[in-house]
């Protein structure tokens, strides 16, 4: 049985984090002492760990949330489910990776266009680009055009 400080430090994490979870119904106390303090059991550490683990590899509360309730009824559940769950998780990060990609690139194009010299920003391409009417909103699918009118 471990106090609530106790599993934190056993888990590296700080005892509001813990205190977090439970309020978001992913953790609960075993009980509690008769003085008020949450007490954990090994099963809780276990669980702890998962939603660390989970974490870890990039799920949000509510999708560990959806995972924890399968692992506590994994008879009623295909391993299928699990694996469109990880797969649809995979999907959202291959996408973000993409956009932050694309991203990354108009920001060089924009700093490669620049000189970075001393004289005043008042033909500084980067603001050019950044202020033209047709680009107003600089995204991954216009990057190309904002590009395409830097010059220092």
């Amino acid at each position: 049985m471990y106090r609530i400080g106790e599993l934190a430090k056993r888990c590296g994490i700080k005892s509001d984090t813990l205190r977090f979870y439970e309020k978001q119904g992913l953790l609960a106390p075993l009980h509690r002492s008769d003085s008020g303090y949450r007490v954990y059991s090994d099963d809780d550490e276990a669980r702890l760990r998962f939603i660390l683990r989970a974490k870890a590899v990039g799920f949000t509360l509510n999708e560990i949330a959806e995972l924890l309730s399968i692992e506590l009824d994994k008879s009623n559940w295909a391993c299928a489910d699990v694996k469109g769950l990880v797969d649809s998780k995979l999907l959202q990060v291959q996408t973000k990776i993409a956009e932050l990609m694309q991203f990354s690139s108009s920001l060089q194009s924009l700093s490669d266009a620049c000189c970075g010299g001393p004289d005043s920003a008042e033909h500084c391409s980067i603001l050019e680009a950044l202020e033209s009417s047709d680009n107003m909103q600089v995204k991954p699918e216009n990057h190309q055009q904002v590009m395409e009118k830097t010059s220092c």
